[in-house]
């Protein structure tokens, strides 16, 4: 019956009743009847059908309607999220009581370019997930003050199912029933602390984002069955590598060490390169618990001030780190590379290796960019020498391909012993943190060439072709800046955007006009099938590297091991796979997501604090985005703060939305992407996550300055 009902509504231009569509597939009984009812309800419900107000139906990919996540704002607005289209705006007065996190219908009602306007038709699903709130009693009811500010929900907590929190404690709550329309009943199901408590804050956002901060425990008497080091036993059809120089280059706080590398010049005048990945597999069996409480949270999530690890601390810092003059297990990806930087020939096995030595990014550089070498580093400084050498070759390479490096600065917080923000700067990106980088990408191209070309299943990191309406968006509004940039994008290809990018490299606002390029492209996941990966010009990539702390790096050797170590290629491991493999690569690519906004909802909250004991000096910034509410200044140190259109006071300011401007009406005067500002901090609320700046004038220093407020 299903399928005759969509081939029917293929068929026809118009939405149908449950009369005609009975009439149409020829059914005379009841009986006949009350089942089409039944399966129009269940393809209603599975979202195969859409039924109008006049309870007509038609097919939903036919339909104006559009299926996607609903991403509220503190402001009312919101935004859904379609996925594979564009985000679709949503007026206050047409949210129709969605929340953040619905699952939703949405009408489009305009299309300006590519910018989307509709309003929301349906709630599809609504999972109400624990969330994190401050509790607090009003008028003697217990009630939860969310710290999303985007869900817009009552929830009252009865007697009860109070857990013995008391006021001004952080908590995580249960939604339980519902009362009416936003109302909630509620139950506190853990107490995460004090508000005023050191740590609580970041442990808040990490509840907020459902990331475990433990681990359960059958996970930890799990670990009491993994030995603290390699058994000789162990090492047993494994190539020794012990005898040969590997070392490790890390950060200088790292403690979970993935990957170690080795170099040496063959006969023939071309580069070995060893690229060693600690065999967490090994150790990390499927069936256990580990395992699976590691594919649940599918990453390790790294804060200002901790790392809440994929792994048990027993793991990833101790028998599976690659730790100096310690026996590890690793799988180890050899290649011989030419002085083209093409990977002429490759060799993929279980290794057990010893580290010789676990440097650091900054004594790295201090060789390679100044020639200075620190003690302890001098039996390796030639090793480093031709690894540069090598990275220079395979960077070239790549960048002939069209590699396209957006080199983006980042920026890290300082912490002091109590978890709070000290100071905010940018991290170094030098020569060692690029040579690393450069092999990784080398090794990971290799093993995923490697198993593309068996045709088995993987998971390929994937990236995918930019839309040209999006990418001619960008060019005409540089174009509007005055900058005249030519672009075949008519050919979508990498080398494409990396001419862009040189074409505006020399302009005042490169920073931010690299940004706004990247936010023009689609964003990189995990896949079964293989696109390529666009923003590295690679025809085939994988994750291989990181298996400590990706759960895809370490399905990638579970998948090594089982395709090229022990032969599995029967019908039974490839069909188990087919069908394993998509699920994991969209649960890990969403895992990943939610880290990545937890670490930035962190970043946002510590630079705040950080600004709060600076409220009322003056910095000098740029101008990052220009809304119509107002425009955000960057710090050279990435703090970014807003200057409300409300504050400046000089003029009336009117936005330009084709030019991102502001102009003003009577001294014509206006303020544009890059250009540099001296600010005056407002405000800044560490609860809200913002910074607010005014501009630097006589009359501000005067209200906002330091002065002011030490007085």
């Amino acid at each position: 019956m299903r399928e005759q009902i969509l081939e029917l509504l293929k068929l026809e231009k118009k939405a149908l009743s449950v009369t005609e569509i009975n009439d149409a597939l020829g059914f005379q009984s009841v009986e006949d009847f009350k089942t089409l009812l039944k399966e129009l309800n269940a393809m209603e419900d599975e979202l195969l059908l859409y039924r109008t107000n006049k309870d007509n139906y038609m097919l939903f990919n036919n339909s104006h309607l559009k299926l996607g996540r609903m991403m509220a704002t503190k402001k009312g607005y919101g935004f859904v999220d379609i996925e594979g289209d564009d985000d679709v705006f949503i007026p206050p007065s047409c949210m129709n009581n969605a929340i953040h996190g619905d699952k939703v219908i949405v009408e489009i009602t305009s299309k300006k370019g590519t910018d989307l306007e509709g309003r929301i038709v349906k709630i599809v699903d609504r999972q109400l997930k624990l969330m994190v709130g401050e509790y607090v009693i009003k008028n003697g009811v217990g009630t939860i003050l969310l710290d999303d500010e985007k869900v817009k929900l009552n929830i009252v907590i009865p007697k009860e199912h109070r857990m013995g929190a008391m006021e001004g404690h952080k908590v995580l709550v249960k939604i339980t029933n519902k009362l009416k329309n936003n109302n909630y009943n509620g139950e506190i199901v853990k107490i995460i602390g004090h508000k005023n408590d050191p740590g609580v804050d970041i442990l808040s956002i990490v509840n907020q984002h459902g990331i475990h901060d433990t681990f359960p425990k059958e996970v930890m008497e799990e670990l009491d069955t993994i030995p603290d080091y390699v058994k000789p036993e162990e090492m047993r059809n494994r190539k020794d590598l012990r005898g040969e120089e590997i070392f490790t280059i890390d950060g200088d706080d790292t403690k979970d060490i993935d990957d170690a590398i080795s170099i040496q010049t063959l006969e023939n005048g071309n580069y070995l390169l060893g690229v060693h990945i600690a065999d967490v597999s090994y150790y990390v069996k499927e069936g256990s618990r580990l395992n699976e409480d590691a594919y649940e949270r599918g990453t390790s999530v790294y804060l200002a001030d901790r790392v809440i690890p994929m792994l048990p601390h027993k793991l990833s810092n101790g028998i599976c780190s690659l730790n100096p003059l310690e026996d590890r297990l690793a799988i180890s990806c050899e290649m011989e590379i030419n002085a083209k930087g093409e990977v002429v020939s490759y060799d993929i096995f279980e290794s057990v290796i010893c580290s010789r030595k676990q440097m650091t990014y900054q004594k790295v550089n201090q060789i390679l960019e100044e020639n200075i070498v620190p003690e302890g580093y001098e039996p390796y400084q030639d090793s480093l020498r031709k690894m540069e050498e090598l990275a220079k070759i395979l960077r070239k390479s790549k960048e002939e391909k069209g590699y396209i490096d957006f080199d983006l600065d980042e920026s890290k917080i300082i912490v002091n012993e109590k978890g709070e923000a000290i100071d905010v700067v940018l991290r170094n990106r030098g020569k060692g943190e690029k040579l690393i980088e450069d092999f990784m990408i080398a090794a990971n191209e290799t093993v995923a060439t490697c198993i593309y070309f068996m045709e088995l299943p993987f998971v390929y990191r994937v990236h995918g072709e930019p839309s040209e309406e999006k990418i001619n968006k960008f060019l005409n509004f540089v174009g509007g800046l005055g900058y005249h940039v030519k672009g075949d994008i008519k050919k979508m290809h990498p080398r494409v955007m990396q001419d862009i990018l040189k074409q505006l490299s020399d302009k005042k606002e490169f920073h931010i006009l690299s940004s706004l390029l990247l936010r023009s492209m689609q964003k990189a996941i995990y896949d079964a099938t293989n696109i390529g990966h666009f923003g590295l010009a690679s025809k085939c990539y994988t994750h291989f590297t990181s298996p400590i702390r990706r759960f895809p790096d370490t399905t990638v050797h579970r998948l090594l091991r089982k395709y090229l170590f022990e032969h599995q290629v029967d019908k039974d491991t490839i069909a188990f796979w087919e069908k394993e493999l998509p699920v994991l690569c969209e649960h890990t690519s969403e895992t990943e997501r939610n880290a990545v906004d937890c670490e930035r909802e962190v970043d946002d909250m510590k630079k705040a604090e950080y600004m709060l004991k600076h409220v009322g000096e003056e910095y000098e910034g740029i101008i990052s985005s220009i809304m119509s509410f107002g425009m955000f200044i960057e710090l050279p140190n990435l703090v970014e703060g807003l200057i409300r259109l409300e504050d400046l006071t000089d003029d009336h300011y009117l936005y330009d939305e084709s030019t991102l401007t502001l102009r003003g009406v009577k001294n014509k005067r206006g303020y544009r992407l890059g250009d540099k500002v001296s600010v005056i901090v407002k405000a800044a609320n560490k609860e809200l996550k913002t910074i607010d700046f005014v501009v630097s004038n006589e009359q501000n220093k005067e209200k906002y300055g330091k002065k002011v407020i030490e007085t």
